[in-house]
């Protein structure tokens, strides 16, 4: 059992992470999972390595894509226990930008698209159902490169951006956690930036084919910004980040909007304080958010937070009241 050494060891009766146990190694990095189910998760972190359970954590097992042993899985959208989508964060000129898809859980795969685009890096990829979703890029030529899929990922194609909004100096989004990009409903997506002089949010509701930007007052530069989005609905929304640098340090890293990204307020900082890279909601409109600075918990909308532990996290996912995390060193939580 690969453990972090940070976590902290739940008491009984309490809500906490629990360690489970996987093969992937130490050396391993995770910063993608997608729960399916309450049996059905699928996870993609560094060397390759893609796992996935069936039966709710109790035991995992590799998927590893052939030959893709340099790559670096930092997206993952699955629909069931058989069909699933990983994409590679790194650099397009190095042959590091590639996305894969796979229909007999794993057993095989296949290469979808590969770009050597100088400047793409892929940051997330999801879903608003089985057949249609978008892969996030940070900008090669001052936009945003963002492919589309309506075939459940079999093929991809790059949404013309000329009439997007322009990019700022030095913006993008953060492939940390497979959270930068949100889709939600039938055709609304989100997209988080920093990297800038500017933390913004960006907002469709056509599936991509144009955007609004709106400014935030979360705390930007070449290191910071926002990390991760989630939407209550199609109006209230949340958006944790901080700097990636500095990750425990007190910076502002929550806003919320009411009005569906059009304008941003800061929220309450989380305790414990720091960069926070996801956010993720159980029932009851529970909020839980994760970073290298560790867990914190809201049930009032990010107004107040209690510290839950300090585990290095970076990325989770829930199903209804089924949530599992993923971190360094091949941990892998779920939450009790």
């Amino acid at each position: 059992m690969f453990l972090s050494a940070l976590l902290l060891l739940p008491r009984p009766a309490q809500a906490a992470w629990e360690t489970q146990q996987t093969s992937a190694g130490a050396n391993i990095s995770f910063r993608a999972v997608q729960a399916v189910s309450a049996s059905v998760v699928w996870i993609g972190g560094s060397g390759g390595t893609i796992l996935r359970t069936l039966d709710g954590g109790k035991t995992w097992e590799k998927r590893n894509v052939p030959g893709a042993e340099q790559l670096d899985f930092r997206g993952v959208a699955a629909f069931d226990a058989n069909t699933a989508i990983a994409t590679a964060a790194g650099e397009a000129e190095k042959g590091l930008a590639k996305i894969y898809r796979t229909t007999d859980g794993g057993n095989h795969w296949q290469l979808v698209f590969q770009t050597e685009q100088k400047g793409v890096f892929f940051d997330g990829v999801a879903f608003w159902d089985r057949s249609n979703g978008l892969v996030l890029s940070d900008p090669p030529d001052g936009k945003w490169f963002i492919l589309n899929t309506t075939d459940g990922g079999q093929t991809w194609n790059r949404l013309a951006p000329d009439k997007w909004p322009a990019m700022l100096p030095g913006e993008s989004a953060f492939a940390a956690s497979n959270s930068s990009l949100l889709l939600q409903g039938d055709s609304h997506a989100w997209i988080a930036s920093g990297g800038g002089n500017r933390a913004r949010v960006f907002h469709s509701t056509d599936r991509g084919q144009s955007w609004q930007v709106s400014d935030t007052p979360m705390p930007s530069g070449a290191s910071s910004g926002i990390f991760g989005l989630r939407f209550l609905d199609a109006k209230r929304g949340i958006a944790v980040g901080g700097d990636h640098k500095k990750e425990n340090a007190p910076l502002q890293n929550v806003i919320i909007t009411t009005d569906g990204g059009l304008t941003w307020q800061n929220g309450t900082p989380t305790d414990p304080p720091g960069l926070k890279e996801s956010i993720v909601m159980l029932p009851e409109n529970t909020l839980l958010a994760v970073g290298p600075s560790g867990t914190s918990l809201s049930k009032d909308f990010g107004k107040s937070w209690q510290k839950i532990d300090q585990s290095g996290l970076h990325a989770a996912s829930t199903f209804e009241a089924h949530c599992w995390a993923v971190g360094g060193k091949g941990l892998v939580a779920k939450w009790r």
